[in-house]
């Protein structure tokens, strides 16, 4: 029997104005070429013995459902952190935080600000969640405009989100920076601290995300373990706050969200630290690496610190990007604004650069 005009289930209006998420796409292959994906930010490494075992045992009891309360893993990041467990909360990835901090703080026509461009989910949970974004532009190099932001903080701010190193243009921000800025938002407004790439970061006065938490109230710090621990195939992301902000979190988490695999696979990744922390080390030094040979070719690039570097390459994007591809190699772009190249493989860093060079500008 066919519908009746006008009568079929309809979303909410906001749902259909939600930007889609554009991955990170894999490399199309070349003859006689090895294809490399730098695309999305991910660990090249593969998973260390320790924590592949400690995976596949966890797996032998998939018909089990997993702990609702991350009981084991939330000890273990209490311990290596030094704070309660009752001021965390763990989510699908970092970005799961980020959908559960809108859900918890924010209603219809209350305001999420954040920088623009940062990590592209911010939109996305915030106009699912019914709220209304404030982007405010980064800086010329890349940089959050902190007195901007501050200075865009109205009575229907909820929540702040400072992308330290921001995704994808790679600057982080100092601990005076944001003390500074936290100082301008109102007491009742949610500062969130994304820190997914802190462990890359080389810096003078970088930020201690436990220690600010510890002095604000209303301070909430979103970590990762797909990053440097490179687990982003299990999607396992935590908050570090206040015990009250980490309880509403977890109010609204989904039940069993993460699983029995990935929290296992979370626990013996902090357990392997030492291990993991000496591969982040080497993508430091491959970062340093790229930098340098890009400035060689006459790069000027925004501070990289994470595992990634930006080229602002602005109505050019597509068309690096597009170069890229042609040589075997995947990156992101970002349509109007740059490209973001991954620190993976240094083997793909030859093809990088030649691209890169014939796309730079000429000083003048």
């Amino acid at each position: 029997m066919a519908t009746p005009s006008g009568s079929a289930p309809q979303p909410r209006p906001n749902v259909l104005a939600i930007p889609a998420y554009v991955a990170g796409k894999p490399p199309v292959a070349r003859p006689g070429l090895t294809s490399y994906k730098l695309s999305s930010n991910e660990n090249p490494y593969p998973p260390l013995p320790g924590v592949l075992e400690a995976a596949t045992e966890a797996a032998a009891s998939m018909n089990r459902y997993p702990d609702m309360g991350s009981t084991a893993l939330y000890a273990a990041l209490g311990e290596a952190m030094g704070v309660p467990v009752e001021d965390l909360a763990a989510a699908t990835g970092s970005v799961g935080l980020i959908y559960q901090l809108v859900n918890a703080f924010c209603g219809p026509g209350d305001e999420v600000v954040y920088a623009w461009r940062s990590f592209e989910a911010y939109p996305i949970a915030v106009t699912a969640g019914g709220a209304t974004s404030v982007q405010v532009p980064v800086t010329a190099d890349g940089r959050h405009d902190l007195d901007a932001m501050a200075a865009a903080v109205t009575d229907r701010t909820r929540v702040v989100i400072v992308c330290t190193p921001n995704n994808p243009t790679g600057p982080a921000v100092t601990q005076s920076e944001l003390d500074a800025f936290i100082a301008k938002v109102p007491p009742h407004v949610v500062v969130v601290v994304d820190e997914a790439y802190l462990e890359f970061v080389r810096m003078d006065d970088a930020i201690d995300g436990i220690a600010t938490y510890r002095r604000h109230h209303n301070v909430v710090l979103t970590r990762t373990f797909s990053k440097a621990y490179g687990l982003a195939g299990f999607r396992v992301g935590y908050a570090v706050a206040p015990a009250p902000l980490a309880a509403a979190l977890r109010a609204v988490s989904l039940p069993f969200g993460v699983s029995h695999v990935a929290q296992a696979a979370a626990i013996a990744s902090l357990e392997a630290r030492d291990e993991l922390f000496a591969r982040v080390e080497d993508l430091v030094a491959r970062r340093a690496g790229l930098v340098a040979r890009l400035r060689e070719v006459g790069w000027e690039l925004p501070d990289a610190q994470g595992n990634f570097v930006w080229f602002p390459l602005g109505d050019r994007a597509l068309d690096f990007a597009a170069a890229c591809g042609e040589v075997g190699i995947s990156v992101r772009p970002f349509a109007g604004d740059g490209v973001r190249v991954s620190i993976g493989e240094v083997e793909a860093f030859d093809r990088v650069v030649e691209v890169a060079a014939r796309f730079a500008v000429p000083s003048s």
